[in-house]
């Protein structure tokens, strides 16, 4: 751990009150519609589905309807609902309608859970809107209510169809993420076998993002595609959460120079706060997460590092609140983990979300007092005991966001 920059400007009271009166931007919290509510209904219809033998993937699906029928029809689970986000002092939040999914269901995955998420945006009466504009972020903290950007973590859903870019803007996608973990007909991503860079086809998918104002994300990306990404786009490219290889290695990391890069193009980097990604060892805490948060701020410098914490819930997967059992692993990815041996996996089944047992997503990897969402102040309270200023806390927090949404989507 390293040693605070200077002395604390706040007490933790003081900093918690802090965090609640200034912009708090999460750019990466993957369940911001579709993870966050977990009532006893659902826990009720989580325990018959699992009874009924299916998978993971099956029940988050399943149980994300659940949630929009319940937010629709229930001032209870509204009321729950908003509860989380207001205890969290999150004022806004990217979340994601695409991710590890097969070619062929990945589109109409996206268009549902797209749909869901502006029928519990329209439910809320105004407590949640879409965010799409830079004045919409500054508008939601103003009004004292909250805001939902929708983000892709993988271009999937576009096939080989340039014009789904456009249509899915009209949807309300601002920022796209051009690979999840495995090859796609973009290019590489972090995991996958050799890790090369964009293809043909990806260069064009960065200009058309480009044309349309979209943030080009290269989180889970291979290093390769994120230099390429450098190269061909005539924007800022972002990292909306990823950690620092320098601190700890990890495939979801990224190197100094590949960071010093982005920051010099204006870009930005948000820090995920994953147990297994920001330590080699079990037993980490958010004093290593801040480790790299600190560090990313001496090779990038205090404009252009956040937060995407990509964390909403329990468990060794981060997207949900749902109380998944051991045995339907991270990611549905059970099968891989000796320690968890799922019996209705057989060889010839394939996991898309490309993570294997070294990357360590198991149970153990947890991070001390930041376990879902609704820890999140806990950040901000570290980050004070740390030492950074005011100014500086503001920008971490949300300012640094603000601005290249601003410069990129207007």
């Amino acid at each position: 751990m390293s040693s605070p920059r200077r002395e604390p400007i706040f007490t933790p009271g003081e900093a918690r009150q802090f965090h609640d009166e200034i912009l708090v931007v999460d750019s990466q919290q993957p369940g911001a519609t579709s993870g966050l509510l977990f009532n006893d209904a659902m826990r009720s219809a989580l325990s018959d589905y699992i009874s009924e033998g299916k998978t993971r993937g099956e029940i988050r699906k399943l149980l994300q309807a659940m949630a929009a029928t319940q937010i629709q029809t229930s001032a209870e689970a509204r009321r729950e609902y908003m509860c989380l986000w207001e205890t969290s002092g999150v004022d806004v939040a990217s979340a994601t309608y695409a991710g590890p999914e097969q070619p062929e269901t990945a589109f109409e995955t996206s268009v549902t859970a797209m749909s869901q998420a502006r029928s519990i945006i329209d439910a809320m009466d105004g407590d949640l809107r879409l965010v799409l504009t830079a004045d919409d972020i500054e508008s939601v903290h103003e009004d004292g209510v909250r805001g939902v950007i929708f983000d892709f973590q993988d271009t999937t859903p576009f096939g080989g169809d340039l014009g789904r870019i456009e249509l899915f803007y009209n949807l309300g996608l601002r920022v796209v993420q051009l690979t999840y973990n495995l090859r796609n007909l973009v290019g590489d991503g972090c995991t996958e076998r050799y890790k090369t860079g964009l293809t043909y086809f990806g260069h064009e998918v960065v200009g058309r993002l480009n044309e349309l104002n979209m943030l080009v994300d290269v989180s889970h990306c291979s290093q390769q595609v994120g230099w390429d990404a450098l190269e061909v786009s005539n924007s800022p490219v972002i990292v909306t959460h990823s950690t620092s290889n320098a601190i700890s290695y990890h495939d979801r990391g990224k190197d100094d120079d590949l960071a010093r890069a982005i920051a010099q193009r204006g870009g930005f980097f948000g820090v995920a706060a994953i147990g297994g990604f920001i330590r080699e060892d079990t037993g980490a805490t958010l004093d290593h997460f801040v480790d790299h948060v600190e560090h990313l701020v001496d090779v990038m410098g205090i404009d252009h590092v956040g937060i995407g914490c990509d964390k909403c819930g329990p468990g060794p997967g981060t997207e949900s609140n749902i109380e998944f059992p051991d045995s339907h692993g991270p990611f549905d990815t059970s099968y891989l983990y000796a320690e968890n041996p799922d019996p209705r996996s057989t060889r010839g089944k394939f996991s898309w979300a490309g993570f294997r047992p070294e990357h360590r997503l198991s149970n153990e990897h947890r991070i001390e007092s930041f376990d879902q969402f609704t820890d999140w102040p806990n950040i901000t309270l570290k980050l004070v005991e740390r030492g950074f200023n005011e100014e500086e806390l503001r920008k971490i927090l949300g300012l640094n966001y603000l601005r290249v949404f601003k410069e990129v989507v207007g």
